[in-house]
């Protein structure tokens, strides 16, 4: 990588110390340097990379040092490459051989690295470092191909990337996870549920990336009235989805309580859909209505079609991207072709028609109906890139050379991270989990080992009395208030039933120490 960033990589007019003599030729002042426009953006954009992908993937129980670590090897190898891939095809300077890089180049490699951490979201746990690096090697290359037949040769407009990322990161993910299918993936099944704290966790990805979407969805968008319209549709949008997938969830859902996974992905839904369609005459009402389809559609596919898919298509979707990128992908590629071929002069003017659109040079002539089926042969661009370039890579990551973890230890730091030595043992799985299905099961489980909810939980405390020349050996009450005095106990042991041992243990035990100080009680263990 140093080699090739040798060869290739220099900085762009606005990076470079020439940039005082370019000013000075072009009549411009250092306030209008790209990076006082892009910077705001880009750290928007970087946040969401790191933090918001990387914490939306804590959920499972033990898998946090991967989701979080891992999402940060890939996004930090992704970008290199993809510096070098995107500039070969949009920033490379044919007088000198060089690719040139500036701060709008870093929005697209972290753009280009974000299909990688979506299709990862697919495989999440099931797959070794190495074979994460070999399918952003891969997926990086697929995508700079793919958005160059996009954005360069059909010429579609795709601002937030509905179709160049959303809808190929999901497609490839979820090719490739077709393709790695563990027929008995239910050994793991202890180790594929949430648990209190890394649903918050998860939370606190789904937060960061609420809030900075609008910025993702503008950040390369040009600028004034575009900037400003792509980040107002996002921003109505992420709310009318919000609202709706509060309320598909609890409908759906027992007793109306909600279920924390509708609420860590598809409140993203709506962000994902205005993509292509952020910096075109949506206008607000359509937003919203983007944002409340988004919204109903992404949280029945988590409800219905995850779990469908799983048991007829075998496709193991463990973050389910294919309801929170693939479809919503698919939807706002299909909302921005609408939207391009009901384009008018009347709302959009002549020049802002041609601005938006880039009707431009050898596409001066092209009409806005015409532009419309380009929009729409972009996402077909996107969905055989996803698929086809996932099932390729997923026959590659197939080989038994890469390492991958085995079918009954998915989901698991342990054999790729040091763990603290005090690390909690792992509770009995309770069947179910929010990303997971057999919630009923679960339920039951769950009060079968609360010692608080079911009073059927019992802890024993046995002992064995030292018997006495006179009177009768020392025998304990029994507590159990479910077991009538009938059942007779041998006269030189006994059971003593404690329905809360937390509680019980230190008085319990402080008792029988001072009965076998007295040499009435000879042996106790709690068991």
């Amino acid at each position: 990588m140093i080699i090739l960033f040798g060869v290739f990589i220099r900085y762009n007019e606005e990076s470079d110390t020439h940039w005082v003599e370019y000013r000075k030729e072009n009549n411009l002042s250092d306030i209008q340097n790209d990076f006082y426009f892009r910077y705001p953006s880009f750290q928007d954009v970087h946040v969401m990379i790191f933090v918001g992908f990387g914490f939306l993937m804590t959920f499972l129980q033990r898998y946090s040092f991967g989701a979080v670590g891992f999402n940060f090897l890939i996004a930090a190898f992704g970008l290199q490459w993809a510096l070098l891939m995107q500039g070969w095809f949009h920033s490379l300077d044919y007088t000198d051989g060089k690719i040139k890089i500036g701060v709008e180049n870093l929005i697209n490699a972290d753009f280009c690295v974000a299909g990688c951490l979506i299709a990862y979201g697919a495989v999440l746990g099931k797959v070794s470092p190495v074979q994460l690096l070999v399918l952003t090697l891969f997926g990086i290359t697929l995508f700079a191909v793919e958005e160059y037949i996009i954005l360069d040769l059909i010429h579609a407009k795709d601002a937030g990337g509905s179709m160049v990322i959303h809808t190929f990161g999901g497609y490839y993910g979820l090719s490739i996870s077709w393709m790695l299918y563990r027929p008995n993936l239910d050994q793991s099944n202890r180790l594929q549920s949430s648990v209190y704290h890394s649903d918050v966790f998860a939370m606190i990805g789904t937060l960061f990336l609420w809030m900075f979407w609008p910025s993702f969805n503008s950040a390369i968008t040009d600028h004034g009235d575009g900037q400003h319209r792509a980040a107002i549709n996002t921003y109505l949008a992420l709310a009318s989805t919000v609202l709706t997938t509060v309320a598909v969830s609890s409908l759906f859902q027992k007793h109306g309580k909600l279920d924390m996974v509708h609420i860590q992905n598809s409140t993203l839904a709506g962000g994902v859909a205005v993509g292509t369609a952020a910096e075109f005459m949506l206008m607000p009402y359509g937003s919203l209505i983007v944002g409340f389809c988004c919204g109903i559609i992404s949280t029945l596919g988590y409800i219905f079609l995850t779990p469908f898919m799983e048991k007829y298509l075998k496709i193991q979707d463990t973050c389910g991207i294919h309801n929170l990128h693939a479809m919503p992908g698919v939807i706002g590629g299909i909302v921005g072709a609408i939207t391009a071929a009901a384009a008018t002069e009347s709302v959009y003017g002549a020049e802002g028609l041609r601005n938006t659109f880039d009707f431009e040079g050898e596409f001066a002539d092209r009409s806005t109906s015409k532009q419309g089926g380009h929009q729409a042969a972009g996402l077909c661009v996107a969905i055989c890139f996803g698929v086809g370039g996932g099932i390729l890579v997923g026959f590659i990551l197939r080989l038994p050379i890469w390492g991958d973890p085995a079918d009954d230890n998915c989901f698991n730091d342990e054999p790729y991270w040091e763990l603290p030595e005090d690390e909690e043992v792992v509770p009995p799985m309770l069947h179910y989990n929010n990303h997971m299905h057999n919630k009923e099961i679960g339920e039951e489980q769950q009060i079968k080992h609360d010692p608080i909810r079911s009073p059927l939980t019992l802890h024993t405390l046995r002992y064995t009395s030292v018997p006495q020349e006179e009177g009768p050996p020392f025998r304990a009450r029994d507590m159990n208030p479910r077991r009538g005095d009938g059942e007779q106990k041998p006269e030189n042991s006994g059971h003593l039933f404690l329905t809360n041992p937390h509680i019980l243990t230190f008085q319990t035990q402080l008792v029988f120490n001072l009965l076998k100080a007295s040499n009435l009680v000879s042996f106790y263990e709690i068991i």
